[in-house]
């Protein structure tokens, strides 16, 4: 482990301004983001999630965005200890609200679908690829997809109803919608798959303009992407700069508020000849808010981190880092992941300059005493 003394600083006063996204003011730049705790019964969040969600608040994060919560749909996931949102989860996911409201705090509700990830069925995709050359279940229907919007529909309108200050729609990391922008997993010959980004796209696309139809305009969408995923970390969505602006004017064109893009290492330049990271090329092809996540505070991604490689402190050097590429405008906001697992009051000891007091994460903080045979924890950041 790094060892720090409080001589060691980095000026982080920017990341501490407030910042608005459509009418939700963020008192600063800090995102806890959406990371699977496993803390559901039969998708129904546990007492314990709420105030897990509380104390980030009061440690001093400025927007919370809920783990991974399936949608109503009978394809959307078979786990029970996966959250979900529905007639039977919405009281639960009230008290969730409340504890962060209460304290002062924002939080998005996250809207997900397994896709082809699903162990066993229903189990929907676009091709009926989980990823090139590796089958599992079948293509999705033109009334299978219709069905799996309305889903979407009806969980935004869900939180929205409980308390929530916005959604972000799930579309990265190998799961259902990132199906969709991805050309290896999406081979459908009708209007919503092929080589084509504009094809690819049009699917979460609807969702999109379903929700926001249906939420009306002065609620925050997120769009969470990512080019990585768990099955293939080289993998592309946008193979080239001009496909990934084509996917954002899409996008944003449909309704999304704000684009959260998912890298390994938010430091790490996305396409040669630049500098940019993914969320870099992205805020300079939009005019919309942009969120930045990737190994934020740690040197190890997150993926290695799982799979056993100790993950290090980056101090004050990665926070100078950080604060640089802010200052550069690659950025509007940060998520900040295991480091937030691992230390609830993390963006408070960064303000005040307390970095040796932080305390490290560690693999159990994700998993606890689970032992899952083939499963990872989503906890990207």
């Amino acid at each position: 482990m790094v060892q720090f003394t409080p001589s060691i600083t980095a000026d982080t006063a920017p990341l501490f301004t407030p910042f608005a996204i459509n009418g939700v003011t963020l008192p600063n730049r800090f995102v806890m983001p959406g990371m699977q705790r496993q803390w559901c019964d039969d998708g129904v969040p546990q007492a314990r999630l709420a105030d897990y969600y509380r104390e980030r608040v009061e440690g001093g994060v400025g927007l919370i965005i809920t783990e991974s919560c399936a949608v109503d749909h009978p394809s959307s996931t078979q786990t029970p200890m996966f959250c979900r949102i529905n007639d039977a989860t919405m009281s639960a996911w009230e008290r969730c609200f409340d504890a962060v409201n209460h304290a002062g705090g924002r939080m998005f509700l996250q809207l997900w679908h397994e896709g082809a990830v699903r162990k066993e069925g229903p189990t929907l995709s676009p091709s009926g690829l989980v990823q090139a050359g590796k089958p599992n279940g079948r293509a999705a229907t033109l009334g299978d997809l219709e069905a799996i919007r309305d889903a979407f529909v009806r969980g935004a309108l869900a939180a929205k109803q409980i308390g929530a200050a916005g959604i972000e729609v799930h579309a990265c990391h190998g799961y259902l919608l990132d199906q969709f922008l991805w050309a290896d997993t999406n081979r459908r010959e009708d209007d919503y798959g092929g080589d084509d980004i504009r094809d690819r796209v049009r699917f979460p696309a609807e969702i999109v303009r379903a929700i926001r139809e249906a939420v009306g305009e002065r609620f925050p969408i997120s769009f969470r992407f990512s080019q990585w995923k768990e099955v293939d970390y080289n993998a592309r969505i946008a193979p080239t700069p001009a496909d990934l602006q084509t996917m954002l004017g899409i996008l944003r064109t449909a309704g999304v508020d704000v684009f959260h893009a998912s890298a390994r290492y938010f430091w790490v330049p996305e396409w040669p000849g630049s500098d940019l990271g993914l969320a870099g090329w992205t805020k300079s092809m939009t005019e919309a808010p942009v969120i930045a996540v990737g190994s934020v505070g740690l040197d190890t991604d997150v993926m290695d981190n799982f799979f056993g490689k100790e993950a290090k402190s980056t101090g004050a050097e990665g926070l100078r880092e950080l604060v640089r590429r802010f200052n550069n405008g690659e950025f509007d906001l940060i998520s900040v992941g295991r480091s937030l697992i691992g230390d609830a009051e993390w963006v408070n000891k960064v303000r005040d300059g307390r970095l040796f007091e932080i305390r490290m994460f560690t693999k159990k903080d994700v998993i606890g005493d689970l032992e899952i045979e083939g499963f990872v924890a989503e906890a990207h950041g």
